[in-house]
């Protein structure tokens, strides 16, 4: 099935995937298209519109990202963000220029002559809105056919249009939570301006997912899934099982780096209730050898996503007498957006920055046998929520907090040992007992311990100890890219600090995370 398309010209942005969800928010099917991929992917998307992200560069800089003729000769709609209006002013004949006040946060924009109807881009919306800017340079001159049609305080170019040939710029972000209407003003765009109708939701992804698995794998075709019992690889589990059916073996990997009594759990939930053929493997052994004496956190990361492959390949191995086939071609993942864009090890997100190589991104070894399908990799983490309803998954499931791939491996900083763990994992156990009981679960994203490698004095019966500080990190968010610290009550904090001080041996100290992101990550390694 074609959809009305709205293509996203990624110009390096951290936050370039979020105008996309914000776009399918209004059941408008958009797509993330590298700018210097554009020339060669438009036409044959032949998209309703197009929305230029923002990004780290100034116009004036040496080998800064351009504007491709192809999007003006679309003949479609246009929407520059940030550094897509000034790059739509520069291409076009206007001037940009460094600000004198660079804007950095929360500004209000002012719609001008106070009509916030005067343009369609801001139909239904007050005269005065809040939002986010993020800019040190501005535009200075239009280009010839636009007016501007809101200012702020140290912007008057805040939103220009030229509505003759239905191009639009602003300054600052809409598809950050920071600006409250920005989802209705990117409505207003794909369905008033650019005419989309709205005819995708989750249900006709599920659709398009298996038709896509179905053609990637062939009819003859065997996957094994690596399977950690979080949403994401159940979601992507439960896509590819009703795509290829009993071609697909899910295989769980004990890696001695899970919470408190997750191997037996996830075991139950799939053999039990999915019905999905599982492999439980203990590899613990082989995983601590690999991170012994190793304390960077990247390299954690890799030889984790290097030791998941090797167990997948041995496994496949053997699987492959039984289904009498060569090797299984085939290894899915549970990857999302989040971790690609962090990761920025893909040609898709080639012009954003590395913040972390995720395990199953970029920490994945170059020798690699395996093709990967990746059915979730576009979307967000409230996507693949909604996606995981639809297909008729658990609550409990769709709704369990995310865990990291490489496990309490990246939440023991410093070296990974397995006293260290079981410190780590008895603790993490009381947090997430004592957030249960007080009914907080579901009121925050996501919930954990971090054991540190500090220690520090402390008194107890009397007597010094001198032992290990232990963080405690809550947060919530909606799409896992930004997130803010959980405000937890106080005699929750309290019970929580005096349990693990008084129940774990080796903690003598507590303290709680207050950093959002950003400029922290959710994990701390």
């Amino acid at each position: 099935m074609h959809h009305q398309t709205i293509a996203v010209l990624d110009y390096g942005s951290q936050y370039s995937q979020l105008i996309c969800r914000r776009v399918r928010e209004a059941n408008v099917y958009a797509e993330l298209v590298p700018w210097d991929q554009a020339a060669a992917r438009l036409p044959a998307m032949q998209p309703a519109g197009v929305i230029l992200s923002g990004g780290p560069n100034s116009v004036y800089d040496a080998g800064a990202p351009t504007l491709p003729d192809a999007v003006i000769d679309a003949g479609v709609p246009v929407l520059g963000i940030c550094y897509g209006l000034q790059l739509l002013a520069h291409t076009l004949g206007g001037r940009v220029a460094p600000s004198s006040e660079r804007e950095y946060g929360a500004a209000a924009i002012t719609v001008t002559g106070g009509m916030a109807g005067s343009s369609p881009l801001f139909a239904d919306l007050p005269a005065t809105l809040p939002v986010w800017m993020s800019h040190g340079d501005r535009v200075e001159q239009l280009p010839p056919g636009f007016l501007a049609i809101a200012h702020s305080a140290n912007s008057p170019l805040a939103a220009v249009a030229d509505e003759a040939r239905r191009l639009y710029g602003i300054q600052f972000h809409p598809e950050v939570v920071h600006t409250p209407d920005g989802a209705r003003l990117l409505a207003n765009f794909v369905r008033g301006i650019c005419g989309c109708e709205g005819d995708w939701n989750a249900g006709n992804f599920i659709t398009e997912s298996i038709e896509r698995i179905r053609s990637q794998v062939g009819e003859q075709g065997r996957v094994v899934c690596g399977l950690s019992g979080g949403v994401d690889s159940a979601v992507a589990a439960a896509l590819i099982h009703r795509a290829i059916g009993d071609r697909l073996a899910c295989i769980f990997v004990d890696h001695g780096l899970l919470r408190r009594s997750e191997p037996e759990q996830v075991i139950e939930t799939f053999e039990t209730h999915q019905g999905m053929r599982l492999i439980a493997v203990d590899a613990k052994e082989d995983f601590l050898s690999d991170l012994a004496g190793v304390t960077d956190p990247e390299v954690k990361r890799k030889r984790i996503g290097a030791r998941f492959v090797r167990v997948f390949e041995a496994e496949a191995a053997r699987l492959a007498s039984e289904w009498g086939v060569s090797t299984p071609a085939f290894l899915a993942q549970g990857t999302l957006y989040p971790d690609v864009i962090e990761s920025a090890s893909s040609s898709d997100t080639k012009h954003a920055r590395t913040i972390k190589t995720h395990h199953n991104v970029g920490g994945l070894p170059e020798d690699m046998t395996f093709q990967l399908v990746e059915p979730l990799r576009m979307l967000f983490k409230d996507e693949v929520r909604a996606v995981g309803e639809a297909l008729g998954l658990p609550e409990a499931l769709v709704w369990r907090h995310p865990f990291p791939g490489p496990g309490l491996a990246i939440r023991c900083l410093g070296e990974v040992t397995w006293e260290r763990l079981e410190t780590l994992r008895h603790a993490d156990a009381i947090f997430l007992d004592e957030l249960r009981a007080a009914g907080l679960y579901r009121q925050t994203s996501q919930v954990f311990a971090v054991l540190l490698p500090v220690r520090s004095v402390g008194v107890m019966g009397d007597g010094r100890t001198y032992a290990e500080t232990l963080a405690l990190r809550a947060v919530t968010t909606d799409d896992f890219m930004t997130a803010d610290w959980a405000r937890l009550p106080y005699d929750l904090l309290a019970r929580v600090s005096s349990r693990i001080v008084n129940e774990v041996a080796g903690v003598n100290r507590v303290v709680y995370d207050i950093s959002s992101k950003p400029p922290a990550t959710i994990e701390w390694e």
